[in-house]
């Protein structure tokens, strides 16, 4: 009687228990594309294996292949779970400060000018990972805009890694994460933690009462009405393919102000002549003007 060896058998015989294989490698780096647009290239299949290991113990599987077989039967919330794993989440105060500081001197001064009547100012730090992003984005404006008359100023803050979006809306971090805030800053926009909470610090109301964290899949539908006056989204599209990322560009320039600004990541650039925008700076877009026209 012939006896058949199933893929996790097989898998476990030839890569040993806790190694991917390739029709595991490709199955996930598919269910992460069509989930979360995220190109996952064969230099990749350590990462994967590495980030997921871990969720495999947590679920007391054996094989990647029974991970597999766990995602397909499981929904949204084990999806989730993957994609949380897979996703990068490197960031810093301030991080690639040209940013902030063509914020603070040519950003925020041209928006004020556009809105002047509204008083109204919009900013969305698209993949804000634990949240220093968001929280420079705050700390730059507050301290650029006039405080009287009063500017309504918004900034909106969304990651696709949920369990970073609450790590963000929490706004604690220990104190060696702050090392590049200037130490007038701190003592403005932080709070030290005494006791228990020694070590620690945390961002201080007024400012993150500015910012709205929410968790968002770039490639899903989008709660969002804009205009907004600025986009961040740096070090997230590096992740996606040539068509997803033109894509991507247009639903930024379909929420930006005419003559609002993107900023991108320091290894990313924007190709294309359809795509309505112009270099302004170093990783620093303008949305082109366009003339108001019929359907």
């Amino acid at each position: 009687m012939s006896t058949s060896i199933s893929s996790a058998e097989r898998s476990g015989l030839a890569l040993g228990p806790m190694e991917i294989g390739d029709e595991e490698f490709n199955f996930l780096r598919h269910v992460v594309f069509e989930n979360a647009g995220i190109a996952l290239g064969p230099s990749k299949r350590q990462l994967v294996q590495g980030r997921l290991a871990r969720r495999l113990r947590e679920l007391q599987l054996r094989s990647f292949a029974e991970y597999c077989e766990h995602v397909r039967n499981s929904g949204p919330e084990e999806l989730a779970r993957l994609i949380n794993a897979i996703t990068t989440n490197v960031t810093a105060f301030f991080r690639e400060n040209h940013h902030f500081e063509e914020l603070a001197a040519r950003m925020l001064p041209e928006a004020m000018s556009r809105n002047a009547s509204s008083r109204r100012l919009r900013i969305w730090s698209a993949g804000c990972s634990s949240g220093e992003e968001a929280y420079s984005i705050a700390m730059t404006a507050a301290e650029t805009l006039p405080t009287s008359p009063r500017w309504d100023l918004k900034i909106l803050a969304t990651d696709i890694d949920s369990d970073m979006v609450r790590t963000a809306a929490e706004g604690v971090y220990p104190d060696d994460r702050v090392a590049a805030i200037s130490a007038e800053r701190q003592r403005r926009w932080l709070q030290r933690g005494s006791g228990d909470n020694s070590g620690m610090i945390r961002i201080k109301s007024t400012l993150s009462s500015l910012i709205t964290f929410r968790p968002l899949n770039l490639l899903s539908e989008w709660p969002i009405r804009g205009p907004f006056d600025v986009i961040f989204c740096r070090n997230v599209m590096i992740y996606f393919d040539p068509p997803t990322r033109e894509r991507l560009l247009q639903r930024f320039a379909d929420l930006l102000a005419d003559g609002g600004f993107l900023c991108i990541g320091h290894s990313e650039s924007i190709h294309g002549g359809s795509l309505p925008y112009r270099l302004l700076g170093r990783t620093i877009y303008g949305k082109v003007r366009v003339n108001s026209h019929d359907g």
